[in-house]
This record gives C-alpha cells, structure tokens and sequence, in this order.
C-alpha cells in the first residue's frame, strides 16, 4: 500500500491542472485525537484554497508506518506530510530535544507564544531543513500529566513511585530527579501494566489518558504538566520545492489555519476529558507553587545536559525571559 502511495505522492501540479492523486499524510496517531483533528483540517483547508486542485489522504494508525518509518519516508520525499509528537524527532534532529525541558511553563498559553516567537521558529525552521523537512507549524494535546493510585501533594510523594515513560532519556531523567522510578514500556501494555500491578503510575495529555481509559485504574491524575505534548506538522523539503510558488503558499496558510483550529479544539476537548475524569471518581491534583518551584530546583541537571546538546542560540529563543530563572 506504500509503495503505491508513495509513487502518487511525489507528483505535483501546475496551478491549473487538477491534481490526479492525493498527496499522503501519515500519522501514527488513532481517529479521535487532536493529532487526526489537526491532519484533517490541514486537509481540508489546501482543498478549499486550492479550489479542489490540491488533494491530501490523511492516514492515521499507523497505516503508513510508526513515527520513525514515517519520518525516513518524509524526508525521502515519498509521505509529503507528516504529523506527529516531537518526541520520536529527537533521533533525526538532536535540537528537537529543547521541547525536553521540564517544568518550564504554568500555562499552555504561555508554551505557544514561546513555540510562535518568530527567531525561535526561524531557528528550528534551519533544524528540519537540515534534517530534509520543511516545519509548517506546532499544534499541541496540553501538557502531560501524572496518573496514579498515590495522593500526590508533595515532593517526597513521587519518591519511589515505578512510573511509565516513553523511553527518552531526557524524560527518564525528569522523573528520577525527583524521585520516582521510570520504567519505559510499550504503550500497549501501560492498562494491563496499571492493572496488574507491573507499574504504579503512568504520564501522558488528558486526551491519550481518557481515550485509553487509563484512569479507570487510577484514583489519582496529577497535574504535575511537566511537558507540553507538542505536534508537529512537517512536509517533505524535497516534495515541497517540486511546488509551484502558489502551491507552495496555499499549504502554508492552510497549516496556519489548521494549527490554530486544532489548538482551541484541543482546549475544549481537555475540559471535556476532565470532567470525564471527576465524573469517573478519579480525583485532580493541582500541586502548589511551592512544589512546582522545588522540581524545577531539581531540574537544573536536566537542563544543563540539554544546553550541552541543543544550540545555546535555540534554548535561549525557547526560554525567552525564563531564562534567567533556569541559571542553566
């Protein structure tokens, strides 16, 4: 199914022909996220200003292959569009690692008008042209949060606690800097890990932590919001220099429609999912200032070992005015 996809991927239109194949858009992501909101809104938008010339498939599940796959095909130049989480990217580009840095920011808010400053994203713009892709903007699912079957209310409650994570080193260390005991597993294990016991504690958005069902066996959720859970949407550079100029404009402005459409679809469907959450029976724990200050404290390794790995010039785009607080 690949192969066939990707031979109509790579071909392109002139502004008055109308396109013969649609382009693919690959995510490893399910149907009812923000992800597919975020993909099928891209979608529709460059049919709209395209006046139904230009044509994209969204894919989602995995179908054209897992977020590495997906990746090694963009920037081949055989899936033109991509959307994922920026966590996998961190392989192909090291500087994507700046997203890694914890307990940064008190709102979502503040995450995107960080994310949006226009030298940081002129920056990471170099980062994916470097890495063969073309950067057409970052939605976001909220940041991610805690569940577990422990009160959490100050810092020594994370102490021992075995929590799930996705196997980043950068992630791992988060949570060990505070005291708790990560354990990467495969995601598809994390409800019977919770069930049986095999973990204590697992991290994600509210929206994977609802649409598993994972709270069922949680009588906690956390928001200790330690990382935004960013998306991105990448398009082949090699794909995207085969367009026309006016091609090439009507996916950029389609991509900043449909990142901001999928950043307000995302607010709602958190205050959605937190009700489902209350109405369950599983408590929300709101930690204090004075507890998020102390992991921040217990941070400063982390962000050291990232400075040390990402361009000084990216992170002090990405920090802003936070920076002075870090003393990275």
């Amino acid at each position: 199914m690949t192969a066939g996809l990707t031979a109509c991927g790579s071909k392109s239109t002139s502004d008055d022909e109308v396109q013969r194949y649609a382009w693919p858009l690959g995510s490893s992501s399910p149907e009812d996220t923000v992800t597919q909101i975020y993909a099928e809104k891209f979608a529709d938008e460059v049919d709209r200003l395209s006046d139904g010339k230009m044509k994209i498939s969204v894919y989602p599940n995995s179908v054209l292959g897992g977020d590495r796959e997906l990746l090694e095909s963009c920037r081949d130049g055989d899936i033109p569009f991509v959307v994922q989480n920026t966590a996998p990217q961190v392989t192909f580009m090291k500087d994507t690692a700046v997203f890694d840095m914890p307990a940064l920011f008190e709102t979502i808010d503040e995450v995107r008008e960080h994310v949006d400053n226009p030298e940081f994203m002129e920056l990471m713009q170099k980062v994916y042209n470097d890495g063969g892709y073309e950067l057409l903007g970052y939605a976001d699912q909220g940041f991610r949060v805690m569940t577990t079957n422990k009160e959490v209310t100050k810092l020594s409650d994370f102490k021992g606690q075995k929590i799930r994570t996705m196997e980043n080193s950068y992630h791992m260390a988060y949570w060990k800097a505070i005291g708790a005991s990560p354990t990467p597993m495969t995601f598809s294990e994390v409800y019977i890990g919770l069930q049986q016991g095999t973990i204590d504690a697992q991290e994600n958005p509210y929206e994977v932590i609802v649409s598993n069902k994972l709270y069922e066996q949680q009588d906690y959720v956390v928001e200790t919001n330690h990382l935004p859970h960013l998306i991105s949407l990448i398009v082949s550079e090699e794909f995207m220099n085969g367009l026309t100029d006016e091609q090439q404009q009507i996916i950029r402005e389609a991509a900043e429609t449909a990142k901001q459409y999928a950043r307000e679809q995302s607010d709602e469907r958190i205050a959605s999912k937190i009700k489902t959450i209350e109405d369950s029976g599983t408590q929300i724990i709101t930690l204090s200032d004075d507890v998020h200050e102390q992991i921040r404290s217990e941070c400063q390794p982390i962000y050291e070992s990232i400075e040390e790995n990402v361009s000084s010039d990216i992170v002090d785009a990405y920090l802003g005015e936070l920076a002075d607080d870090i003393n990275y």
